[in-house]
This record gives C-alpha cells, sequence and structure tokens, in this order.
C-alpha cells in the first residue's frame, strides 16, 4: 500500500477502524517457510512485533487488542504466526524457543530491508520468552515487552503435560498430548529436553543494557505465577516491571485489557519524552 505522509497522517483515526488497511504479508524464514502476518499500517515509520504464545496464533485476542491499541495511536504493529502455527508453513512443534526467535529475525530484517524501523517486540506468555532470548541474542532492538513469560521453564510442563511426563517421554521417545480443542501434538525427547535446558536467567544476563525491557504480568496468575515476573526484575539491567490486578495469563476482561494497552503504550511512548 504507497500512500502520501500527509493523506495518511489526516486519516490515522478513520485508518485504525478500517480492518481492510490491515495488509497480509509473508516473509520466508531461514528454512525456506513462509510466515504469515498482518500489518497493521499508520505510516508510521516504527513497527512494533507483536508476538503470540504457546499453541496460539496471530488471531489470538491478546494479539489483536494490543495490535489494534498501537494502531489506533498511530503506531504499526505486525502480528504474525510462528512456523507450524495458523496460516504459517512448517510443522508444529513442542520447545522450538530457538527458532522462534530465528523467526523474529526473519521478521526484523524483512522490515529493515524496507528501512522501517522495529519500535519494540511483544511477546505474550511462550512469546514472551522468545522475544527476550531474541534480545539476548541480537542486540538490534531498542525495547522489548515481555507479558506474562516463564522465568523458569522447567515448571509448568506437569500441568500441560501430566504426572510421570518424563518416564513416559524418556521410555518411548515421546508423548502425544491432546490440547485443549482436541488436537493432538508431539512432544519428543528432544524437544522436552530442550526446555528442560532452557536457562532463562542467564539468558537475561546478557541482554545489553540500553534495550528497555518491561515485564507486564497478572497478579491473578495461575499458569505462570508472579514470582517468575519478579526474578525477570532481578536479573534484567534495564526493567521495569508492571503488576496489573486481578488479572489472569489471558487478560480477559475488557477492563483488563484496556490496562493491559495501556501499560504497553505508556512503555513504549516513554523514551519520546
Amino acid at each position: 500500500m504507497t500512500m502520501h505522509g500527509s493523506f495518511l497522517q489526516a486519516n490515522t483515526n478513520m485508518m485504525a477502524q478500517n480492518p481492510a488497511m490491515q495488509q497480509k504479508i509473508t516473509i520466508q524464514n531461514k528454512h525456506g517457510e513462509q510466515l504469515v502476518g498482518l500489518l497493521h499500517e499508520t505510516g508510521s515509520n516504527e513497527i512494533v512485533v507483536v508476538c503470540h504464545g504457546f499453541l496460539c496464533t496471530k488471531e489470538n485476542r491478546i494479539m489483536v487488542n494490543l495490535a489494534m491499541a498501537l494502531e489506533n495511536e498511530g503506531i504499526s504493529a505486525f502480528r504474525f504466526d510462528f512456523a507450524g502455527n495458523g496460516e504459517s508453513e512448517g510443522s508444529f512443534g513442542y520447545s522450538n524457543y530457538y527458532r522462534e526467535v530465528e523467526d523474529i529475525r526473519a521478521v526484523v530484517e524483512y522490515f529493515s530491508a524496507a528501512n522501517r524501523t522495529i519500535k519494540a517486540i511483544l511477546g505474550h506468555s511462550k512469546g514472551g520468552n522468545v522475544v527476550l532470548l531474541y534480545a539476548s541474542k541480537y542486540h538490534d532492538i531498542g525495547a522489548v515487552i515481555n507479558v506474562s513469560g516463564r522465568y523458569d521453564l522447567t515448571k509448568g510442563m506437569e500441568e500441560r503435560l501430566g504426572t510421570g511426563f518424563r518416564e513416559t517421554i524418556w521410555k518411548n521417545g515421546f508423548m502425544d498430548v491432546k490440547n485443549g480443542t482436541g488436537e493432538i501434538y508431539r512432544v519428543t525427547k528432544e524437544s522436552m529436553m530442550d526446555r528442560l535446558n532452557m536457562n532463562m536467567h542467564e539468558a537475561c544476563l546478557t541482554i545489553d543494557e540500553n534495550c528497555r525491557v518491561l515485564t507486564i504480568h497478572g497478579s491473578s496468575d495461575k499458569i505462570v505465577h508472579i514470582e517468575d515476573a519478579r526474578e525477570f526484575e532481578k536479573v534484567i539491567a534495564n526493567h521495569r516491571l508492571q503488576i496489573i490486578r486481578g488479572a489472569g495469563h489471558g487478560y480477559t476482561s475488557r477492563h483488563l485489557q484496556r490496562k493491559l494497552a495501556s501499560a504497553m503504550l505508556n512503555f513504549i511512548k516513554d523514551d519520546q519524552l
């Protein structure tokens, strides 16, 4: 889509309400898979990349609402499906943290080649871990927003995979798991060990101190407890913690969604003051 800047600025509010202004874009990752995303185009040079969590897609309500909140403030946003999820090519895989880091890398390189600036990268739940891991590996992003990410990745597996999952996977080499919608995904021994060996503490220590990091977490999160957010605060050098009272992992009410969006926007706009 090509528009003159003056026209675009004059019609920002109209665009924010018009889903036709969302552009579907495909970006090839380093494995040759096509990643499918939606660009909420406002005409701003800066873009915020919005990343979904485990077993989710770019159409997750949190992803859509945050992208729309950015759009309504005149900030372009790009929400996309990681490989093997949603509309993107590739096979779904359990864990895959660093593979998803490379998906973000492909997105960053795509927009950088188009002379756009990545203002921030944001991820929810597992996506929160992935954006932090991106910042620990690549030092080209000035702001990272971790929404409800997990600090200790050895936790939370038993709730999803069941008791005795380690023994089952170690014996058989894999385990098939049914998700909430009845779909089945496979957890291999390699993917299990990849997660169990993931050290967020060490990764966060390597995030550049000039990279601003915001962790947003719900006080009533039963999936990833608030203590995880407090651990991130201890280890990340340039860090801010925003606790949203009464929020669970999914920020389910409109009130909580507004609180989440407000925390994100305030952080993103801070460096413009």
